[in-house]
């Protein structure tokens, strides 16, 4: 066994030991240093670069490693093997997918009037948000020689009498607690409790003057990143709200490399630790620690996410997902007991899992769609979420048809060299002089944050930038020279939008042709998959009256942009809006509203799943969209 130690920045040192040929990136994940590797671990996408500080690694050369940075001891963690004691420098980029935990909201209202908005648009459709979820306070009598009513009983008569309800449970965790709680407080007690339907459930049993409400978590579980919010289910109040990576990000950025993943022996138990212990349950106590709510007043969760990513936070086996015909263990399933899954709240928590539409449409999508309210409307609207897979929903009041194409994680930085997701050091939005082909950009932080990388809303418009000043061809290809850019031994150009001295990680943040080709195709999926989806309905882009973008790539795209480039079809740009984050917002509606849950399913039930595989001419469709804008011009003009 050889000792390696790895120097994380702004950390401390974490040393494991390591067998010989064992992979570097493994030993890393067994350390607990979650090492960025979007491609799974194959050398493809050149982010877990670390520097061999000290002692000897059996390393294959990359393309992604230039000689002099070879020499300086830069290497990829996923092509090495220990074959002695090492000291491994972790640099800062190399963790930032998941290191970002940030504060995406505040304890103040107007932070979270996006959610509060689509709750006024779902009442106004007829959706009901009764407060299902109440604290009762309660004075019993106590027992006596003539009264020796047993204590369950005595709580649950009370109940019955005072809500008139039809059933009245008392879970085994309360019953546990009721005696003492009952006798140390002279049989004056509060309860946290759920009344819906004629169906009353006691969740908590506390001292009558203790303070504590119910509350409830919504997530959206993406496939590279996890939002949440903290909500007062008794008055209805959103409390706090974080994102922060999704853990599972280090055994690949799509859901294809995680489910292979799974399949390996402790994989599907090593991912669902990394989706519940290492995300998710951090994030539910740095919300509730920000709230000063306890962990056990969480009565109820809401998850919206993929078909894989449900299945994964499960710990389903998800396999079939992947394979011909495509099938998954569910659709839809019934509330799941937090603690069977491991997720921290009260013992007895449910978790609602909005229902998945196919394989690779998910709950994200019908949450999503929930929140747009388009199947509440007449107007024909396109849906279009971008992240690492491409989800479409074209329809409206009258029908809806969905898909997915295959975007890949360019959206949200994979697949990118300098690539990151939409946090802090980011660049997100970029203009380009024509003349001299200097950049200007915009970095998501405070003001003076030196930026990092690049992630979806930026690359955007860097493509554009680059195509309208003439840098690049429609191909992707550059066909002009200047300081700017530059190229490699073997003629490959890039574009250089920060210099090392300037840059967050002393390295220069650039845009290669291999990166640019990657993005190419990630905009023709989308563009294919629309015009494959109109075209199987007979339908033209004509039809389109309104088009929704959602998903996290940034505070928002420039419309304008991805027009240009051919991501998103040439309609009137007055058409198109951004909704953020609608799978967020559509768990948030039915963690509140049983309605709203039960509208999730019947969205998901009479929802068409076109699969494009087997559409013929899709991937003709596909082929000519891979230019900028496209071969057919005369779809841009």
């Amino acid at each position: 066994m050889f000792k390696i130690t790895f120097k994380l920045s702004g950390g401390e040192d974490r040393t494991v030991l390591a067998a010989p040929a064992q992979n570097l990136l493994d030993v890393a994940r067994s350390a607990g240093v979650s090492i960025d590797a979007p491609c799974g671990g194959v050398g493809n996408c050149g982010k877990c670069r670390v520097k061999l500080v000290q002692g000897e690694l059996e390393c294959e050369k990359s393309r992604h490693i230039a000689d002099e940075e070879y020499a300086e001891g830069w290497r990829l963690a996923c092509i090495c093997k220990v074959i002695g004691d090492a000291v491994i420098e972790v640099p800062a980029e190399a963790t930032a997918y998941q290191d970002s935990l940030s504060s995406d909201f505040t304890a103040r209202e107007r932070d979270f009037s996006g959610l509060v908005e689509t709750q006024k648009k779902l009442s106004e459709a007829g959706i009901g948000f009764p407060k299902a979820f109440k604290t009762v306070r309660i004075e019993l009598k106590e027992p006596t020689l003539d009264d020796t009513m047993p204590d369950n009983e005595r709580l649950s008569r009370y109940l019955y009498d005072k809500y008139k309800a039809d059933y009245v449970g008392i879970p085994f965790y309360v019953l546990k607690k009721l005696p003492e709680v009952l006798r140390e407080n002279n049989f004056r007690i509060k309860c946290l409790i759920e009344f819906t339907r004629g169906r009353l459930t006691v969740y908590e049993v506390l001292p009558i003057d203790a303070e504590g409400f119910p509350c409830g978590v919504a997530i959206d579980i993406g496939t590279t990143s996890v939002s949440a919010v903290l909500v007062d289910l008794e008055h209805g109040k959103i409390l706090s709200g974080v994102s922060a990576a999704n853990q599972q990000i280090r055994y690949g950025a799509d859901v294809i490399h995680r489910i292979v993943e799974s399949t390996r022996p402790g994989g599907r138990e090593a991912l669902q630790k990394a989706v519940v212990e290492e995300t998710i349950n951090p994030i539910i106590r740095h919300i509730c620690k920000e709230a000063n709510v306890p962990v056990s007043a969480i009565c109820r969760l809401s998850v919206a996410s993929n078909t894989t990513m449900n299945h994964l936070f499960a710990g389903v086996y998800a396999d079939p997902i992947r394979m011909e015909p495509y099938v998954p263990a569910f659709f839809e399933t019934r509330p799941i007991p937090a603690v069977m899954v491991g997720v921290e709240a009260n013992n007895n928590a449910r978790i609602i899992i909005t229902p998945n539409i196919g394989s690779y449409v998910g709950g994200d999508i019908t949450a999503g769609v929930l929140a747009t309210a388009m199947w509440n409307s007449p107007e024909m609207t396109l849906f279009v979420d971008l992240g690492t897979n491409g989800e479409l929903v074209l329809g409206n009041s009258d029908f809806m048809m969905s898909c997915a194409c295959s975007a890949g994680p360019a959206f949200e930085g994979g697949d990118i060299i300098c690539g990151m997701r939409a946090a802090n050091g980011a660049i997100d939005e970029v203009k380009i002089d024509s003349e001299t082909m200097e950049p200007t950009l915009s970095v998501i932080g405070e003001q003076g944050q030196k930026p990092l990388g690049i992630c979806g809303s930026g690359l955007i418009d860097v493509v554009s930038e680059l195509y309208s000043c003439g840098i690049i061809n429609s191909r992707g290809q550059f066909i002009r020279e200047g300081e700017r850019v530059r190229r490699d031994s073997e003629g490959r150009g890039r574009y250089i939008l920060v210099d090392k001295e300037n840059s967050a990680s002393g390295r220069d943040i650039f845009l290669t042709e291999v990166d640019i080709d990657n993005f190419i195709r990630a905009k023709g999926a989308i563009f294919s998959a629309i015009r494959t989806m109109l075209s199987s309905l007979s339908m033209d882009v004509d039809i389109i009256e309104r088009v929704i973008v959602a998903g996290g790539i940034g505070s928002g795209i420039n419309m304008e942009n991805a027009v240009k480039i051919g991501m998103l079809p040439n309609i009137p740009i007055e058409k198109y809006g951004y909704i953020g984050n609608s799978s967020l917002a559509g768990s948030f509606m039915s963690l509140v509203s049983r309605e709203a849950y039960d509208q999730t399913l019947e969205i998901a039930r009479n929802m068409t799943y076109l699969e494009l595989s087997v559409i013929p001419g899709y991937m003709e469709e596909f082929v000519a969209a891979c230019f900028i804008p496209h071969t057919d011009e005369t779809l841009f003009t």
